[in-house]
């Protein structure tokens, strides 16, 4: 198992939105923008983990993303694993032969092992440790409110009997 760009860019994420959390759902743009990831490449990796139930969408105006289990309950070995191709690592190992298949298969257990005991609740606690800003709440995304028009009197008569009006009057 190596850490993949996809496996950083998910923890980096999970990291993000475990920060932001208790303020309410949050949404996958906000997270590409703080994290410079494209956004459509974060969706992709919220939807697998969503199927492994590590996310959790809420839809509508102030949905997004909400932690599927608690921090403590997370590892980055499941978030890895969730976003990682299980062929990449079976090709790497399928060319190896002999002693360095079986050396790259311990590395990868090894590898694994550690990544199982490092839960994203301490990862966490070291961004706030380090003193990462978060803010209180997320921006609404409220609709902009269009100001009332004033409803203005018609100068000229509206139906032709209202025109007739106008000339019997006048």
């Amino acid at each position: 198992m190596r850490m993949s760009t996809k496996g950083r860019f998910a923890v980096n994420a999970m990291i993000d939105l475990a920060l932001r959390e208790p303020a309410g759902p949050v949404a996958l743009a906000s997270i590409s923008q703080r994290q410079e990831i494209s956004l459509s490449y974060l969706e992709q990796l919220f939807g697998r983990m969503r199927r492994l139930g590590l996310v959790e969408s809420t839809r509508g105006p102030g949905g997004g993303y909400r932690l599927g289990r608690g921090c403590n309950d997370i590892s980055v070995a499941d978030i890895v694993q969730a976003v990682d191709d299980p062929l990449d690592e079976q090709t790497d190992e399928l060319r190896s032969t002999g002693m360095s298949r079986a050396l790259w298969q311990r590395l990868n257990a090894l590898m694994l092992e550690h990544m199982a005991g490092i839960t994203l609740q301490s990862l966490v606690d070291e961004q706030v440790a380090a003193g990462m800003a978060v803010s209180a709440s997320q921006p609404k995304r409220a609709i902009q409110p269009q100001p009332a028009m004033k409803l203005r009197r018609p100068l000229a008569p509206n139906s032709v009997f209202a025109f007739g009006r106008s000339f019997a009057a006048g």
